[in-house]
């Protein structure tokens, strides 16, 4: 019998995943593992949430939406946009996804064809480099070398080198929780039009800035494309559901794509996330968790010899330097699940050249946690 193989599947593995896996076989042979490796919130989803859901369970049927999802839901997006950015979003641009996984697979296949060049920064979230290479689109990766985030004076610089189709960056950012400030922001999405370089946000961090308030790159045009998700601030990873704010031209070319793709999200959880908005108090109680978690990891890290290797403006990550232990951080991960059984992602998830030096901390787990983490890694270096 022959098994056809495709190029496809020999893209890089998402390292975090393959960590997540060996914690949890650990754990399922009685290990204490503390897994710092993922960026799955450690609450529940909101109670109103969860409420919503039961309640949609016990009338019964779930079943499909409009591929774009539920008019409600699309429509309490965008009213989210008028109350967090004061901007106004017609409902009709608004095209909600079975998480931002299937959103950043919309937009890849709805605004490039293979042979299209992309640029995305380095470090960045392994998915967008592996899926856009598995789409046969070229992948340019920025390394920011001293700079904390993407600015106009990278992109001007790969476009001169050879013409992008695409841009794509985060902020707060994955893996560093580095913030774009407002200013730049606005200088790279309009230097990006103006060089013809087609924009896309990725904002599911929004919420999670403890600096500044949060800015969309929807304030500086509509030919941007934006995508967000339920998972991170809203504490539902697992329900797999987010959306994307599209240009007009692109709400029908991504609707015909997903009908074939996905049919509609799932119900279930659009359903429930209509409730997500207002449970601003349980989730800002969450978020004030995650701060304390951050001063400690802010201060904790750089004592045991992880200098942070980019600021902590959001999100719920730490990016540190491991080389005044070892210059691979890929065994240097192995070795710290093994023997202090903590959990880390290492760099190479995020920069494919550099990122034998580096390794990414969630604090997005209990405080305790996060205290026992930092004392187990202290006792095994010592």
């Amino acid at each position: 019998m022959v098994v056809s193989l495709s190029h496809r599947g020999n893209v890089e593995p998402f390292h975090a995943m393959d960590v997540l896996a060996e914690a949890n076989r650990l754990k399922a042979q009685g290990v204490p593992v503390i897994s710092m490796a993922v960026g799955q919130p450690s609450d529940p989803a909101p109670a109103r949430v969860r409420a919503a859901a039961a309640r949609a369970l016990e009338i019964g049927r779930i079943g499909y939406t409009d591929t774009l999802g539920l008019a409600p839901l699309r429509k309490a997006i965008a009213d989210h946009y008028a109350d967090h950015y004061d901007l106004d979003v017609d409902p009709g641009r608004i095209a909600v996804t079975t998480g931002s996984s299937a959103a950043f697979n919309l937009a890849f296949l709805a605004m490039f064809d293979p042979g299209d060049r992309v640029a995305i920064a380095a470090p960045g979230y392994p998915a967008y480099r592996n899926i856009m290479t598995a789409l046969g689109i070229e992948v340019v990766e920025i390394e920011l070398g001293e700079a904390a985030y993407l600015h106009a004076g990278h992109l001007e610089s790969a476009h001169r080198e050879r013409p992008l189709k695409g841009v794509l960056f985060a902020s707060p950012a994955n893996p560093t929780g580095a913030v774009i400030p407002a200013g730049e922001l606005e200088t790279l999405v309009t230097t990006a039009g103006a060089l013809g370089i087609a924009v896309i946000s990725d904002e599911i961090y929004h919420r999670l800035a403890y600096a500044a308030p949060d800015t969309t790159a929807l304030r500086y045009g509509d030919g941007v494309t934006v995508i967000n998700s339920f998972s991170k601030y809203y504490c539902m990873t697992g329900w797999r559901i987010g959306w994307m704010v599209l240009p007009e031209a692109l709400v029908r070319p991504v609707e015909r794509i997903a009908q074939s793709l996905y049919i509609s999200p799932p119900e279930l959880s659009q359903i429930a996330a209509i409730e997500a908005f207002a449970a601003t108090e349980e989730l800002e109680a969450v978020k004030r968790r995650y701060a304390w978690n951050r001063e400690l990891l802010m201060k904790r890290l750089p004592e045991l010899g992880f200098p942070l290797a980019a600021p902590m403006d959001g999100a719920f990550y730490a990016f540190c330097d491991v080389t005044r232990h070892r210059n691979d951080s890929m065994a240097f991960a192995r070795r710290m699940l093994a023997e202090a059984h903590v959990a880390a992602t290492p760099g190479r998830d995020f920069d494919t050249r550099a990122g034998h030096r580096t390794m990414r901390f969630s604090y997005a787990g209990s405080h305790d946690d996060m205290v026992e983490a930092m004392a187990r890694i202290e006792r095994w270096l010592r």
